[in-house]
């Protein structure tokens, strides 16, 4: 039967090793997620949720209610819906009011007014992106958008600005061809 200092001591050993490992994983978090550029992209993240709430209130409270003011939309876009099969509660005469009404029914649906609602959301918030950055591009001289062109010899992209390809290396000037 081990001693009482073997035990000890053994006890001890596992609490030294329990704390290393703790130890050395708490320093691989911190050098990950500490490292500059996955603050920035949390950051970012954060800051882009924001955005996107902002863009989705503008379309959805300032640009789509003119949008449901054309004749043939009588009604919020995003309720426009069609009925593909008919609930046990459907009535000829009425039909359904809301979409919310169908779908409690049990009628199966095809929802055409949110996703153009969320169509129309997503182009608001590439187009506010794209013009924030040309704005920054302009205000700071470094342009966010890197525009490309294919490699004349292994058609990949790379940069315009580019004298040799990154994939193939060759020169695009066209040296190579004399």
């Amino acid at each position: 039967m081990p001693s009482l200092d073997e035990s000890g001591e053994a006890l001890m050993r596992a609490e030294r090793d329990a704390r290393k490992r703790v130890s050395r994983a708490w320093d691989g978090f911190s050098d990950f997620a500490l490292r500059d550029n996955v603050l920035e992209v949390a950051v970012g993240l954060i800051i882009a949720a924001a955005f996107t709430t902002v863009v989705t209130s503008f379309v959805s409270d300032i640009l789509l209610p003119p949008i449901s003011l054309i004749p043939f939309i009588n009604k919020n876009l995003e309720e426009k819906f069609a009925v593909l099969r008919r609930g046990a509660h459907y009535s000829k005469g009425s039909g359904y009011n809301t979409l919310k009404q169908a779908i409690d029914d049990g009628a199966v649906v095809m929802a055409y007014g949110s996703f153009i609602d969320k169509v129309v959301n997503f182009i608001g918030v590439g187009l506010s992106l794209y013009i924030i950055a040309q704005l920054y591009g302009w205000a700071s001289n470094d342009s966010v958008i890197k525009h490309t062109v294919k490699c004349k010899y292994c058609r990949k992209q790379i940069s315009e600005k580019a004298k040799r390809c990154v994939n193939c290396t060759s020169w695009q000037d066209g040296r190579e061809d004399k």
